[in-house]
C-alpha cells in the first residue's frame, strides 16, 4: 500500500492514476486489436459450422432413399406392416398370415421343492447342468451347453451363467411366487425338425431336470411363422418377418384373411427432404452474402472494461452491434467460396438421366441480386419431377464420376469442402488447442506477446512515477524540516535581542 502527499498535501495516487491511464492508451488499442481478431474468428467458424450441417446433409441427398422412398399401407396395420426398400416395385401385395413365429418355452410341471437359500448341492444338484440347442441346419449343437455346478453355487448362480452366456439361446428364470422355474429361447423359429421337436433338449436322468419338473413333454412354442404370399406362395419364416423383392413384411398378429399392402413412391417424403436441404443451402448464402454487405464502422472499437462500467447493457449491447458489423466484409475465401457453389448448380449433367439441370426439376436461383444466388423450388414441378422419373432426379444430384455426368450434389461438395478448408486455414478449428495452427491465431498470439511485453513496460513505468513522486517528497519534507529551524532559529535570536 502506497500513500503520498504526506509533505507536499498532493493527490499522488489519482495523479499516477491519471498519468498510467495514459500510458495505458497503447495497451488498450492491443486488447482491443486482440477482440476484433477473436469475433471475426467466431463469425468465420460460424460460417464453418453452417457449411458442415450441409456438408452432413449431402450424404442424404446421394441416396436413392431420398429420392424413391417408399410409402406402404396395410389393410390389417395391426397384423402386417412392411418396409420396402428404394429398388422396391410399386403395387399391390397379399398376405395371409396364420401362423406367427414363436419362442420355446418350458416350465417346471408343478411346484418344486425347492428351497431358494440352500445350495444346489445341499438339494441334490451335483451333476453339471447340460442340455442341447439346435443350430439353423437343425444339427444339434456340439458340445451341448455345459454349465458345471460348484460347491456353494445357488439357482441364481447358475442361472446368472446361463444367461450370460453368449453361445446359448436360452434365458432361465424362477419364479418364486409359483416356484416354478422357467427356460426359454431367446430366439423365435422351429430349428428341431426331428420327431420330438424340442428345442431345449435334457438327458432323461438329469438331475436339474428332474428336481425342477422339466419333460420334453411339456415344452412349447418354438415354431416358425406361415404365411401365403399374394394367394399362391405359401412358406414359413423363423422370424416374424419376410422379405421378398425389396419388401420387408413385418408379422405382429395373425391376420382375417388376405391384408392388403399398397407400395407406392413417397413423393411427399422426397420433396420435403429435398426442401430441408434447399433451405439449409439458402441459410449459408444468406449468411454468406450478408456478410460481404454489412457496412464497416470504424468509429466503433471493441470496448474496453473501463468503458463498460460507465455504459448501460443496451449502450455496450447497441455498440457492439456496429462494432461486429462488417468483419467478414471481402474476405476471398467467403466471396470466392460463394461464387463456387453457386456456379455448381448452373452446371449441366450430361449424363443418361431424363433432365440435364435444375431448372428441369422446377429449381432455380433467384432473380434478384440482392439475394446472392438462393435457389426457389416450384414445388409442383418437383413433385411431378419425382412422381414421374424419381431415378432420374437422383442421377441429376448424384454421381461421382469426374466427366461432364457428375451429379450437382457431388460439385456442390468439391466446393463446399473447399470452402471449409480455407476458412480452417484462416480462423481454424473449435478444436485446435494451439494459436499457431491458423491465420488469425498466429496474429492473437503476436498480440498477446506485445500485450505482454508492454504491461511489464507499464509496471516498470508505474514504478517511476512513484519513486520520483516520493524523491519529490523527500525533497519536500527536508524544505519544511529546514524552514522550520530557521524560523525557530530566527525566533530565538529576536527574544533574546
Amino acid at each position: 500500500m502506497r500513500i503520498g502527499g504526506l509533505a507536499s498535501g498532493i493527490d499522488t495516487e489519482s495523479i499516477i492514476k491519471d498519468l498510467m491511464q495514459a500510458e495505458r492508451i497503447p495497451l488498450n488499442k492491443l486488447e482491443q486489436d486482440k477482440t476484433k481478431l477473436e469475433w471475426q474468428r467466431d463469425a468465420f467458424r460460424d460460417v464453418n459450422k453452417l457449411l458442415s450441417e450441409l456438408d452432413n446433409m449431402m450424404l442424404d441427398m446421394k441416396l436413392s432413399s431420398t429420392y424413391n422412398s417408399k410409402l406402404i399401407s396395410s389393410t390389417q396395420s395391426d397384423a402386417v406392416k412392411a418396409t420396402a426398400n428404394a429398388g422396391a416395385s410399386n403395387g399391390t401385395y397379399s398376405i395371409n398370415v396364420s401362423q406367427l413365429a414363436t419362442s420355446a418355452i418350458n416350465v417346471s410341471e408343478g411346484e418344486v421343492e425347492y428351497d431358494p437359500n440352500k445350495t444346489l448341492h445341499e438339494q441334490g444338484i451335483t451333476e453339471d447342468v447340460v442340455f442341447t440347442t439346435y443350430d439353423k441346419d437343425g444339427n444339434a449343437q456340439t458340445p451341448p451347453h455345459t454349465y458345471k455346478v460348484e460347491e456353494g453355487d445357488t439357482l441364481k448362480d447358475l442361472m446368472k451363467k446361463v444367461n450370460d452366456d453368449k453361445e446359448s439361446p436360452i434365458r432361465m428364470s424362477y419364479d418364486e411366487t409359483a416356484n416354478k422355474l422357467i427356460m426359454e429361447t431367446t430366439r423365435t423359429g422351429e430349428y428341431n425338425a426331428s420327431e420330438d421337436g424340442s428345442e431345449i433338449s435334457f438327458a432323461n436322468d438329469s438331475e436339474f431336470a428332474q428336481k425342477f419338473k422339466l419333460s420334453t413333454e411339456n415344452e412349447t412354442g418354438g415354431e416358425n411363422a406361415k404365411f401365403t404370399y399374394n394367394n399362391a406362395y405359401e412358406t414359413e419364416s423363423r422370424d416374424n418377418q419376410y422379405s421378398l423383392n425389396g419388401v420387408t413384411f413385418q408379422f405382429y398378429d395373425t391376420t382375417d384373411g388376405n391384408a392388403t399392402l399398397t407400395v407406392n413412391n413417397d413423393v411427399d417424403g422426397s420433396v420435403e427432404n429435398i426442401m430441408k436441404f434447399v433451405d439449409k443451402y439458402n441459410e449459408i448464402v444468406e449468411t454468406i452474402n450478408g456478410s460481404q454487405q454489412e457496412e464497416k464502422y470504424r468509429d466503433f472499437p471493441p470496448l474496453t472494461e473501463e468503458q463498460k462500467k460507465e455504459m448501460t447493457e443496451r449502450e455496450i449491447e447497441l455498440w457492439e452491434e456496429k462494432a461486429k458489423s462488417g468483419l467478414l466484409k471481402g474476405e476471398s475465401s467467403l466471396s470466392n467460396g460463394l461464387f463456387n457453389m453457386r456456379e455448381s448448380w448452373y452446371s449441366t449433367v450430361n449424363g443418361d438421366g431424363a433432365f440435364k439441370s435444375l431448372t428441369e426439376i422446377g429449381i432455380t436461383t433467384s432473380t434478384n441480386y440482392m439475394d446472392g444466388g438462393k435457389l426457389v423450388v416450384d414445388e409442383s414441378s418437383l413433385r411431378e419431377a419425382i412422381t414421374d422419373d424419381p431415378e432420374s432426379v437422383q442421377k441429376l444430384f448424384s454421381n461421382s464420376s469426374e466427366g461432364d455426368d457428375r451429379g450437382l450434389i457431388n460439385r456442390l461438395e468439391n466446393a463446399v469442402e473447399s470452402t471449409m478448408g480455407q476458412i480452417s486455414q484462416r480462423a481454424g478449428n473449435v478444436t485446435d488447442t494451439s494459436l499457431d495452427s491458423y491465420t488469425l491465431g498466429k496474429r492473437m498470439k503476436d498480440i498477446d506477446s506485445r500485450i505482454t511485453n508492454f504491461e511489464r513496460r507499464l509496471e516498470q513505468t508505474e514504478a517511476r512515477y512513484w519513486r520520483q513522486f516520493s524523491e519529490m517528497e523527500r525533497a519536500i519534507s527536508m524544505m519544511n524540516q529546514q524552514s522550520s529551524m530557521l524560523m525557530s532559529n530566527f525566533g530565538s535570536g529576536m527574544a533574546q535581542g
